[in-house]
C-alpha cells in the first residue's frame, strides 16, 4: 500500500511540474493568436478544448463516469463551478497578456499559493503554523505596497489568483481523473463558446477564417495547448495535497515574469520590485517551513516505523492468551 501511495504521488508531482511548466511560457503563444481579441480566443480554447478530450476518450472508451456524474447533482454542480472559475481565469489571462501586463499577471500566480492557504482556512477549517501565518500576512503587506504602486488594486493579479486556487479547490472535491474532469468542464463551456462564435461569424467579426490557414490552426491548437496542462493539473490535483500544489505553482509565474521582463520589456520602478520582493518573501518563508514539516513528518514515520515490530512481538502472545495483560498492551501499541 505504502509503495502504491509514493508511486501515485510520484505520478502526480510529474503531472504537476509538466502543467506549470507548459502554463508558464503561455504569454509566448497569446500574441500568435491576434488579431483575434481576447473574447474570441477564449471561446475557441472552450470549444477546441471539448474536442480535443471528447476524442481522446472516444480512443479509450471511457464513458461511465459521465453517468455517474449525472446522477449526482452535488458533483456536477461543483463541475460547474469550476468550469466558470476557469472561464474567468483563461479570459482574464489572455486579455492580460495581450494587452501588456504579463508581469502582473504572473503575480497573480506568485500569490495564488498564499490565496490557496488562507481558502485552507477559512473553508477548510485548516490550521495554520506560524510560519505560515507570517507568509500570509506578508502577501497582504505586498498587496498593499503594489497597490500604491500601480495607484490600484492589481485586479489581474487577484483575480487570477482566487480564481484558480477556487479552480483547484473545486477540482480537489469533485475528485476526478484529469480527461474526465476537463471534459465535463468544457462540455459545460462548449454550447456558450460556440452559440459566441457564431454570433461574431454572423456580425463579420470573426478571424478564424479572414486572417489564412497559419491562423485557423493556431486557434484551432488552443484545444490541445489548453487541454494538455489542464489534463496534467487534473491528475496532479486528485494524487498531491493542496500544499504541495502550492509549492509547485511557483514554476508557472516565474517563468511568466521573466516572459515580462526579459521578452516583452515591461517597467518595473522600484515600487514593483519591492512589492514583488515582499511576495518573494513570503514565498521563502512558506517554502521553508513546508521543507521542515515534511522533514519532521519523515523523522517521525521512520521512529514509528522502527519501533512498530517490537510492539508487535510484545502484545501478540498475551492478547492470544487472552489475558489481562494482552489487554493492557494494546494501548502501547496505539501509542
Amino acid at each position: 500500500m505504502g509503495d502504491t501511495s509514493k508511486g501515485e504521488q510520484r505520478i502526480g508531482l510529474l503531472n504537476g511540474f509538466a502543467a506549470y511548466g507548459m502554463w508558464g511560457l503561455f504569454p509566448l503563444f497569446f500574441p500568435l493568436l491576434e488579431p483575434a481579441g481576447a473574447g474570441e480566443v477564449l471561446a475557441h480554447r472552450m470549444l477546441w478544448s471539448f474536442v480535443v478530450v471528447a476524442a481522446v476518450l472516444l480512443v479509450v472508451r471511457r464513458w461511465r463516469w459521465a453517468g455517474e456524474l449525472l446522477r449526482q447533482p452535488r458533483r456536477l454542480g461543483l463541475v460547474a463551478v469550476a468550469a466558470a472559475v476557469i472561464s474567468v481565469n483563461w479570459g482574464v489571462y489572455i486579455w492580460a497578456v495581450n494587452s501588456g501586463h504579463v508581469v502582473e499577471a504572473s503575480l497573480g500566480y506568485f500569490i495564488n499559493p498564499l490565496v490557496t492557504i488562507a481558502m485552507g482556512v477559512l473553508l477548510l477549517k485548516e490550521r495554520l503554523r506560524p510560519a505560515q501565518w507570517a507568509a500570509v500576512g506578508v502577501g497582504l503587506a505586498a498587496v498593499v505596497v503594489l497597490t500604491v504602486g500601480y495607484g490600484r488594486p492589481p485586479w489581474i493579479s487577484l483575480i487570477l489568483a482566487f480564481s484558480f486556487a477556487t479552480y483547484g479547490l473545486m477540482k480537489k472535491k469533485v475528485n476526478l481523473g484529469g480527461v474526465e474532469s476537463l471534459a465535463a468542464e468544457t462540455a459545460i463551456q462548449f454550447l456558450p463558446a460556440l452559440g459566441y462564435l457564431l454570433w461574431l461569424t454572423a456580425r463579420g467579426d470573426s478571424t478564424f477564417t479572414s486572417e489564412g490557414p497559419g491562423h485557423t490552426a493556431l486557434l484551432a491548437a488552443t484545444g490541445v495547448v489548453t487541454a494538455l496542462p489542464l489534463v496534467c493539473f487534473g491528475a496532479a490535483a486528485i494524487r498531491v495535497p493542496l500544499s504541495t500544489l502550492g509549492l509547485l505553482q511557483y514554476l508557472a509565474p516565474v517563468f511568466q515574469f521573466l516572459c515580462g521582463i526579459l521578452y516583452f520589456h515591461e517597467a518595473m520602478p522600484p515600487e514593483r520590485w519591492a512589492g514583488f520582493g515582499l511576495v518573494w518573501l513570503a514565498l521563502i518563508v512558506l517554502t521553508a517551513d513546508s521543507l521542515h514539516t515534511a522533514r519532521r513528518s519523515a523523522r517521525l514515520r521512520s521512529t514509528l516505523a522502527a519501533t512498530a515490530p517490537v510492539a508487535e512481538t510484545e502484545t501478540v502472545p498475551a492478547a492470544t492468551a487472552g489475558t489481562a495483560t494482552g489487554t493492557a498492551a494494546a494501548p502501547r501499541v496505539e501509542a
